[in-house]
């Protein structure tokens, strides 16, 4: 067994990581400036939380086999600069996981958006149905003791993200992957401080088709015409496989999955979601795994954490939240829950948290993407922007950008609570969208 130190231990992917290799009995060290729960908590319990927080050089030296490198760290955090100067072995966390799982089959889910919801579905269907299976995940699921999993199993399913892999692996995530299925859902501008420009992003994904070994299979979104262009241009070695929504049917506020003759309930809705599934229902179709059995699957399938979830449901009012935060997810989970609950009366609370979306140049971007609810409150920290060294935005701007002037900004968490306290009653359905934590407040 080795000795693998993890810097940036305390992300929700890295601390998932620390606590796999633990279990698989390695000796694990960690470091981190910041560790919240429940990271803190798992990482304790499994006797590998930094008794201190912050950097140490101290803690590196030449009995380490491995350093693994998140991608929090900095380029000059002087434990990586300790273990450059000692030559030791250093992989980004996407390397070392690409490295893990080569032998696999690997079925790879990337895009701009539904990514962990299609890993997430693809887990459930293989747990329920006994298929042995290894995984990287970037959400915490019901049944799942961890984000990550190393075994002996003969499949891996990995949520490939396109953000740079570390400050020393200016490399997509994904590009450290070898798919023998790459599911593409869809390519929209995201990640502004990596990608400044939308030709950038772009990019990464014509490099991820174009790198695919010759005769796998890439399974894309066709109604994307982008995504139709990279498929058109760099695919010429792959089997390709368009999807679009599953066929299904909305009755009295349930979604059905119509197979053939036979219809399975649903618990989750919306088109997007329904494009999740048609992508998960091609994929089995290409290892041979029959569509009943599949279905009847999915039909217990809640959704990923943070993922439309629902908070808290009465006769006077619905509260859901989700993690959408790019401009595509926000205008897809929005369109999901108007179709879902056409008759009710909308408020939507965003929370723009991300360098994207707290930047001046790619908040245009977001422009109609909330037309569909019949108000909204776009909320932001002044103090997160000076926490990034970013300029300070002004509501005037924000509403512009949106195209909407109906918007409500507020500017720290008194506004919100404020309006919050204001609305709640007029609306029979609040949806609570965004990366962050609202400044703390109750959404109950």
């Amino acid at each position: 067994m080795s000795r693998i130190h993890l810097i940036a231990v305390g992300g929700s992917v890295m601390h998932n990581l620390a606590l796999a290799l633990s279990k698989q009995g390695h000796q694990i060290s960690g470091s981190d400036d910041q560790i919240y729960e429940p990271a803190k908590s798992r990482l304790a319990a499994a006797g590998i939380l930094p008794e201190i927080e912050g950097w140490d050089a101290n803690r590196i030296d030449q009995k380490l086999d491995l350093v693994i490198l998140g991608m929090h760290a900095k380029n000059d955090n002087p434990e990586l600069l300790k273990a450059l100067e000692l030559g030791i072995r250093i992989q980004s966390f996407p390397e070392f996981v690409g490295e893990q799982f080569r032998n696999k089959t690997q079925i790879v889910v990337t895009g701009s958006h539904g990514k962990t919801t299609t890993t997430s579905m693809l887990m459930h269907v293989f747990q329920k149905l006994g298929i042995s299976f290894d995984y990287l995940v970037g959400a915490q699921l019901d049944g799942f003791d961890t984000m990550v999993s190393f075994t002996n199993a003969p499949y891996a399913i990995i949520e490939g993200d396109e953000y740079l892999s570390s400050c020393l692996d200016a490399r997509s995530k994904f590009m450290h992957y070898h798919p023998t299925i790459n599911i593409i859902t869809g390519v929209a501008w995201d990640h502004y401080n990596v990608f400044p420009t939308f030709p950038s992003y772009l990019n990464t994904f014509q490099n991820l088709v174009a790198s695919l070994d010759v005769g796998s299979h890439v399974i894309y979104y066709e109604k994307d015409p982008l995504l139709n262009e990279i498929i058109l241009h760099h695919a010429d070695h792959l089997m390709s496989h368009p999807y679009t929504e599953a066929n299904s049917q909305l009755i009295n506020g349930t979604v059905y999955l119509i197979i053939k003759d036979k219809t399975f309930p649903l618990k989750i809705f919306g088109k997007h979601n329904m494009q999740n599934l048609q992508a998960v229902l091609n994929t089995c179709s290409i290892l041979n795994i029959p569509l009943n059995p599949v279905a009847e699957a999915l039909s217990s399938f809640t959704g990923a954490a943070k993922r439309m979830e629902l908070i808290s449901e009465n006769s006077n009012q619905v509260r859901y939240k989700d993690f959408a935060h790019a401009p595509s997810k926000v205008k897809a989970t929005i369109e999901a829950v108007r179709e879902r609950y056409p008759d009710k009366r909308i408020l939507v609370i965003l929370e723009l948290h991300t360098y994207s979306s707290l930047n001046k140049e790619f908040l245009p971007q977001y422009k109609n993407t909330v037309d569909l609810a019949d108000q909204v409150v776009v909320y932001f920290d002044q103090k997160a922007l000076e926490i990034k060294r970013m300029n300070l935005l002004d509501p005037a701007f924000i509403k512009s950008a949106f195209g909407n002037d109906s918007i409500k900004v507020c500017e720290n968490k008194s506004q919100l609570e404020e309006l919050l306290n204001k609305y709640q009653s007029e609306f029979d359905l609040i949806l609570f969208l965004g990366s962050g934590q609202f400044g703390g407040i109750s959404l109950l």
